[in-house]
């Protein structure tokens, strides 16, 4: 009875994963560090394309300047799939970007999966990964969720 107590969540739970998840996109956006803190586990780590890995305080470090409206002129999340086992959750979407450099916009997309997990009544993201998306890969423009320009949170048609 206590194990089939623990893994009960809520009706709303991918209501929930999907606001961490808007919420996740829009901390970096606008350099929120303090709300971004909050949702990360104690335990968190950052993997990146390379293979690289940051702790919690070196990704905390990077967030505060990451993201420069002025370089990155258009962001979106698109391909949202939110899958939840017991106390695990797997957040996976894309993101489309556009950034300028040396006078040329460079377009790309990157594949991320947040692993959340839920401890003391909370979702916490305790791994975020991200992955290079090939041009034959990239998700069309009718699963985007969200978009950006210049920083800016656009307005979506219901």
């Amino acid at each position: 009875m206590q194990l089939a107590q623990r893994h009960h969540h809520p009706a709303g739970t991918m209501d929930e994963l999907r606001a961490l998840n808007a919420r996740f996109i829009h901390n970096f956006i606008t350099r929120d560090v303090a709300s971004h803190d909050a949702m990360l586990h104690p335990d968190f780590i950052n993997i990146w394309p390379t293979g690289q890995r940051l702790d919690r305080a070196s990704y905390l470090k990077y967030w505060a300047t990451a993201f420069d409206p002025k370089v990155i002129v258009y962001w979106d999340v698109r391909d949202e799939l939110i899958t939840v086992f017991g106390d695990l959750a797997l957040v996976r979407a894309t993101n489309k970007h556009t950034r300028r450099r040396d006078g040329q916009e460079v377009t790309g997309m990157t594949m991320y999966t947040d692993t959340y997990l839920f401890e003391d009544d909370a979702w916490k993201c305790i791994q975020a990964q991200l992955t290079p998306v090939a041009p034959e890969h990239e998700p069309a423009d009718d699963t985007i969720v969200s978009v950006y320009l210049e920083g800016k949170l656009q307005e979506r048609a219901p």
